[in-house]
Formats: C-alpha cells, structure tokens, sequence
C-alpha cells in the first residue's frame, strides 16, 4: 500500500475543506485518510465512483489520474482495492453488511491484499472447495498476514501439481506443442515465400498445422 506522507495526509484535508461532507468525494478522502482501518470504506466508495465515472464529473479524465492526483494512490493499487472489494461484494456479501464489519476490530480487519489472494485462489481451477475455505480461514479468522497467506498458496498450488502429475504433463505438452506449432508455422511461411520445396510438401505442412491447432484446443 502507498504510504500516505504528511504532505499528503495535508492536501487531502485541504480539498475536503470545500467539499459536501456528505458528498462521495468527501467520504472517499475521508477514508483514504484512515486507509489502514478503512479500506473496506474507501474500496466500497472508489468502487461506486469507477463504475458511475463520477471522477469525471471532478475534473479527471481517467480514473487512474483521480487516484493518484487526489488521494495519492497509485493505478495498481487503486485496481486491487476495486477487485478486492467487488470481490467480496460478489463471493463473500455477507462480510460487508454493516453489524458485521462494525462488530469487528478494525486492526483485525484483513488488508486488501489478503483479500486480493483469496481472490486469485478461488479463480485456481487446480484448487478444491477445502482449499479454498482453508485460506478464508486463515484470512478472516486467524488474521494471517497477506504474505503468509500467499505462500500458503504457492505451497498448496505445488502440492496440487505434485498429487496431480497427469494435468501438470498436459499443461507441460500444450505449452511444448505450441512451441513447435509457432515455429512450423514461421518455417513454413519462410519456405513458401522463398519456393524451397515444392507445393506438396507446404500441403502437408498445412494439414500439419491445422492438426496441431485441433490438439491443443
């Protein structure tokens, strides 16, 4: 996460001087400001103003130039706050509902990043319903560390590999047989281009080709 510096926690309290409090730009630099505690808030309201382009409406042209002119976030982290948070609007709703979050220490609330790993985890097609729940586990209920989490993950995708040689030999002969296809293909562009051989033997390379593309479809 970008650290927010004094001199931008000041512009920040400097723009929400002139503004609605209870506007949607006023919430959203109120929340970047307590960002540690409140990323869920500030997810929920960035979210709100990319989808609606609101940001537009203040003057940026792009999403990204509003996040980083005014909260002082940059692109990729301001993407990771909308995937993190429409992903647990989308998989995990009730997370968000208000008793439950409020009910919670906000120190034990899990940052943005750990919700961005079990984000990656759950689009894992290698990864069972059990691994799946076992890393919710260890992010909303032990509050394990985003990094923990995500070595976990790694630790876990290897072991899945391992128990399952048969799709990681598959995944090893498409990406192989894709070699081989790209070079055939440049191959034989070449020498057809330069008549090396005759027009029987670029039929076959053809035939060839489009066996190739059928195998890894």
């Amino acid at each position: 996460m970008d650290t927010l510096k004094p001199k931008s926690l000041k512009y920040i309290e400097e723009k929400m001087q002139d503004l609605d409090v209870n506007s949607l730009r006023y919430r959203i630099l109120n929340s970047a400001k307590a960002f540690k505690t409140s990323w869920l808030d500030l997810g929920r309201c960035l979210y709100s103003a990319w989808k609606d382009k609101l940001y537009k409406d203040w003057g940026y042209n792009k999403f990204e130039i509003y996040t980083s002119s005014e909260i002082g976030i940059r692109k990729q982290t301001a993407l990771k706050l909308l995937r993190s948070y429409y992903f647990l609007e989308k998989e995990e709703p009730q997370y968000l509902q208000e008793d439950y979050t409020e009910a919670k220490n906000t120190a034990g609330v899990p940052t943005y990043e750990a919700i961005n790993v079990l984000r990656l985890a759950k689009n894992k097609k290698t990864l069972g319903k059990e691994d799946y729940l076992n890393l919710k586990k260890e992010i909303f209920q032990e509050g394990k560390d985003y990094q923990e989490v995500r070595k976990d993950l790694t630790a876990l995708m290897r072991e899945r590999e391992e128990l399952e040689p048969e799709q990681a030999w598959e995944k090893k002969k498409i990406a192989t047989v894709k070699r081989f296809l790209s070079t055939l293909k440049s191959l034989k562009n070449e020498i057809e281009t330069a008549k090396m051989l005759p027009a029987s033997f670029i039929k076959d390379a053809v035939n060839l080709i489009k066996k190739l593309e059928e195998e890894i479809s």
